[in-house]
């Protein structure tokens, strides 16, 4: 059996700002937080996806908005790759890493469902992972046409029905997720 990981996507604090408010994010931190050490205990791997957003960009590396937030309980052995698109698996070492650790399952979780979250899910999915998408371990902004609610509830109902290789992603809360050896 192979092991799993849990990928936790653009939980920066560029992201979570006064000018752009994430639904439940306080909570989030805590669910992930929760999840990352279930996962640590049964031999899996976290993985922290960085955004490297442009000059000028909040996210540029070399500015404050870079960097993680602080409530995550981030520990030495996690696993940190940096990305410049929507997809963690562009152009970036997260396959050669899935590979090398020998894991088959993907806990797909963060920062922003609509975007980053959503184009991860899908890229793993059509990888052929199995992929388990935490009906409360994601989150996103108010959008000029959906609120941050109906985009979650949107892409957790998209999600659980995609046609992909492996079948669709498992969609249930944080809290209900098995972790297994």
């Amino acid at each position: 059996m192979s092991a799993s990981a849990l990928i936790i996507i653009d939980m920066q604090v560029g992201s979570f700002t006064a000018a752009t408010p994430r639904r439940d994010a306080d909570a989030l931190v805590a669910r992930l937080n929760a999840l990352a050490a279930r996962l640590r205990q049964n031999s899996g791997i976290v993985i922290f996806i960085q955004h490297d957003g442009p000059d000028g960009d909040p996210h540029h590396p070399s500015l404050p908005g870079w960097h993680l937030l602080p409530a995550l309980r981030v520990l030495p052995g996690d696993k940190l790759i940096t990305k410049t698109a929507c997809d963690a698996f562009l152009d970036t070492d997260l396959e050669a890493l899935l590979t090398v650790h020998d894991i088959g399952e993907l806990i797909i979780t963060g920062c922003a469902t609509d975007y980053c979250v959503d184009t991860t899910v899908r890229s793993a999915l059509a990888r052929g992972y199995r992929t388990t998408a935490p009906s409360d371990g994601h989150t996103t902004a108010d959008r000029a046409h959906l609120n941050a609610a109906q985009i979650i509830a949107h892409h957790n109902a998209i999600w659980a029905d995609f046609i992909a290789p492996g079948g669709s992603a498992r969609v249930r809360p944080c809290a209900e997720i098995a972790v297994e050896r």
